[in-house]
């Protein structure tokens, strides 16, 4: 299982939300080039990063960020929020970044979903993010009447390789990853899984490696010291 410590950025700067609320946005690291070397430091590989202003508006805000991180960094970037065209996934994957995650594109867009994920194969992931068993779009603004496990049986038979889950209500929470959740998951689908939210500590990670898992993504449990990453990659690879 790999270990993908999370970067979500606002503004240029390094934040954290609670349940995916945009105005409990509190910034958690001074600088995000800084921070991506401390994590490679600790022994990651990959580095889990989010466009919080492109997922609320749609298109990509801090492009060149991102791409001086996936340069530097010495990890691979998988990256997500306002991608939401072939365009945008073709420019991110022919400048560095490694995997880009479409979200709202698989509701609204399926068949671009399709005809990304025929190109360019394991390079994209999409992310299915629930509150209650349903999907949730538009940097998790809105909530639709699709279930988690339909999307990502849609998603798998449009040749989605990859799926990042994350159930919102436990997201910034430390309370736990949803482990029912992600075991339906993990049994309905062959696609690789990468867990998301909730995640407190090395307990934590070590259930979800016993699922056979893909991967999972740390954020605030690094940054409030819950998690120590090099621990966690260490167990993973275990």
């Amino acid at each position: 299982m790999i270990i993908l410590p999370a970067i979500d950025i606002r503004g240029g700067q390094c934040v954290r939300l609670y349940k995916g609320d945009f105005s409990t946005a509190h910034k958690v690291a001074d600088d995000p080039m800084e921070t991506a070397h401390r994590f490679h430091k600790a022994g990651a590989k990959w580095l889990h990063m989010v466009d919080l202003d492109g997922a609320k508006e749609g298109s990509p805000k801090n492009r060149d960020l991102f791409l001086q991180i996936a340069e530097k960094s010495g990890m691979k970037v998988e990256l997500g929020g306002g991608i939401r065209d072939m365009e945008t996934v073709e420019f991110y994957l022919t400048h560095g970044i490694s995997r880009v995650i479409l979200g709202s594109a698989a509701i609204r867009d399926p068949d671009f979903v399709k005809k990304a994920a025929k190109k360019w194969g394991k390079h994209i992931a999409v992310g299915i993010d629930a509150r209650n068993e349903m999907v949730a779009a538009q940097g998790w603004v809105q909530t639709s009447d699709v279930h988690y496990i339909d999307l990502a049986r849609q998603m798998e038979q449009a040749g989605v390789q990859c799926i990042i889950f994350t159930d919102i209500s436990r997201d910034g929470t430390l309370s736990g990853p949803n482990l029912e959740q992600l075991s339906a998951l993990n049994e309905a689908v062959s696609c690789d899984i990468i867990a998301s939210g909730g995640i407190r500590d090395i307990d934590d990670i070590r259930q979800l490696k016993a699922m056979n898992l893909y991967g999972t993504i740390c954020g605030k449990s690094l940054y409030e010291g819950t998690l120590d990453l090099g621990k966690a990659a260490k167990e993973a690879k275990a």
